[in-house]
């Protein structure tokens, strides 16, 4: 049984990973607009990760007898001056989310909750992926800089993003 700590913080983290999910969705549609139809599929793929890691915590809470309480969504920001600064941003919050997860790893361990501690170190391997996959994008973007072509030539590369099955 979780105890009432854990169980808080993560369903805290159920609502920062759907907006995580919406945030991406908001880059997604914001690419759309600018007719990168790779960065979109990018972030919409993202998004897609983002409501599983959601559901792998509902699922987690529900497992360990928790009550999952869903809160309200903050809106995401809806518009970037370039692909890079859109991608700043993702990188930025992958950072945040690496840190809540942190915050929750060092929760389980006060709470001597070995289930959610090793539950949990799913999510710090992931976020060293998620993180690198943005950094990865960040810089490819910083070479380019405002040159079209280079643009283009990323914007493709990043369509050929397929969604993997999550383990």
């Amino acid at each position: 049984m979780l105890s009432q700590k854990v169980e808080q913080a993560l369903n805290k983290q159920v609502n920062a990973e759907l907006f995580s999910a919406y945030m991406y969705l908001s880059m997604s549609a914001y690419f759309e607009s600018q007719s990168f139809k790779g960065m979109a599929n990018w972030m919409r793929i993202q998004a897609q990760e983002e409501l599983t890691h959601a559901m792998k915590l509902f699922d987690f809470i529900n497992d360990r007898n928790g009550r999952v309480l869903l809160g309200p969504i903050e809106g995401p920001k809806t518009h970037w001056d370039s692909p890079l600064q859109a991608f700043e941003d993702a990188l930025r919050h992958e950072i945040h989310v690496t840190s809540l997860i942190y915050e929750l790893m060092n929760l389980s361990q006060a709470e001597k909750d070995h289930a959610a501690h090793n539950f949990l170190e799913w999510f710090v391997n992931e976020q060293v992926e998620e993180e690198a996959a943005a950094r990865q994008v960040v810089d490819k973007l910083k070479l380019a800089g405002d040159h079209g072509a280079a643009l283009l030539m990323i914007d493709a590369e990043l369509g050929q993003r397929t969604a993997q099955p999550a383990q």
